[in-house]
């Protein structure tokens, strides 16, 4: 039961921190593209990251295929690891705050989700004993 709170507490919360940062993006372009021109990156990843954030929360809730789901998993990790070395090598440590935290809740809700999910992810620990039990 605990697995099952900390499964949902921890995808929740990884979600709207995805989506109140696509929402940041969308309101605040031309503020986001400097910040990004200022970690080294080009501002014409600001739609497509846009995109992908959103696109990812939605495989990763509505879980419709197990492998988009966990390629979601893999894009957030990469995109979170990016985010905070590119803020640790401005030495601007603070800015790599809401990643670590972002980390911590996805390796959460990537360990936990074979005890809520019908379908198991085979990369998840706990795939073999898959058992769903009612609420």
């Amino acid at each position: 039961m605990i697995e099952h709170s900390l499964y949902w507490i921890s995808t929740t919360a990884l979600a709207l921190l995805y989506l109140a940062s696509a929402t940041l993006y969308v309101t605040k372009k031309a503020w986001v593209g400097q910040a990004l021109a200022d970690l080294g990156y080009p501002s014409y990843l600001v739609p497509m990251l846009t995109v992908l954030k959103i696109l990812g929360v939605v495989a990763i809730l509505s879980r419709t295929s197990v492998a988009l789901s966990d390629l979601a998993y893999a894009g957030m990790l990469y995109h979170l690891l990016l985010s905070a070395s590119a803020h640790l090598s401005v030495r601007k440590p603070r800015g790599a705050l809401p990643a670590a935290i972002g980390i911590l809740l996805l390796i959460a809700s990537f360990l936990t989700q074979n005890t809520v999910r019908e379908v198991p992810s085979p990369y998840a620990p706990g795939a073999a004993q898959h058992q769903v039990l009612p609420d």
